[in-house]
């Protein structure tokens, strides 16, 4: 009797024996992840001069390796772009980190992403803005980034599958827009878009070239102050950009 009593408890106890071990390797395997967001803000972010507490904290926090591709998390922190599918590239950690403090952005403000991709600099923005408005062009990318957003809780993150060349109008006026793909020139429909002090943040140029990292701010007059800040390569802004340069 005192056998088959030990038998039904360990029965009953090797579930929650399995379930603590698998909780301890993931416990540790997320400590692990934790040391190389830290080590990424320190090595490769804070030197370069992306100095904003804010974006840091965004940065060491935002789990990154859970937006690339399983075959991919053990670079997902390397100082460099990834690939994500489709032929889009989620940009290295520096570039998302330089992006998102050229913008500025107070404490509640309202930001437009244009390209989505794997979602990640959606995620980190809403570290940063109170609520992030993020488009993408290519359906299967903004399915898979909708999810993994939704998944990891950010809710004040919106998604849309669409051109964003002609930005979210019934969304505007925004604090910052930040577009990760680089049209020949800057769509008008963005710059309307803005509020007065807004920034866009966007490279420019060609897709056989390197392109210029632009950041252009609304004055109240509504006239825009243009800064260049260095040459950036991004994937070229497909749709409407690409129908106009033709």
């Amino acid at each position: 009797m005192a056998t088959a009593s030990r038998r039904l408890l360990a029965a009953l106890l090797l579930p929650v024996f399995l379930a603590l071990v698998a909780l301890a390797s993931a416990v540790h395997a997320e400590d692990d992840f934790a040391d190389a967001r830290r080590l990424m803000v320190e090595s490769q972010i804070r030197p370069r001069g992306v100095t904003d507490p804010a974006v840091l904290a965004a940065l060491e926090t935002v789990p990154r390796h859970l937006f690339v591709p399983p075959g991919e998390r053990g670079q997902a922190y390397s100082d460099r772009p990834l690939p994500i599918g489709a032929g889009q590239t989620i940009s290295q950690p520096y570039i998302v980190g330089l992006m998102t403090s050229l913008l500025e952005l107070k404490p509640g403000a309202r930001v437009l992403e244009v390209g989505t991709g794997s979602g990640y600099q959606a995620a980190v923005l809403s570290r940063v803005a109170g609520e992030v408005y993020t488009i993408e062009i290519l359906r299967p990318l903004a399915e898979r980034a909708r999810h993994t957003l939704a998944d990891l809780g950010y809710r004040n993150v919106h998604t849309r599958v669409g051109d964003g060349f002609q930005g979210w109008p019934e969304a505007a006026p925004f604090d910052g827009i930040i577009v990760t793909a680089a049209p020949p020139a800057v769509p008008e429909p963005l710059l309307r878009q803005l509020k007065a002090g807004g920034r866009l943040v966007i490279p420019v140029g060609g897709r056989d070239s390197l392109q210029n990292l632009l950041v252009l701010t609304k004055r109240p007059d509504g006239g825009f102050d243009r800064a260049s800040v260095l040459p950036v390569r991004f994937v070229p802004m497909t749709g409407e950009a690409q129908r106009r340069d033709r």
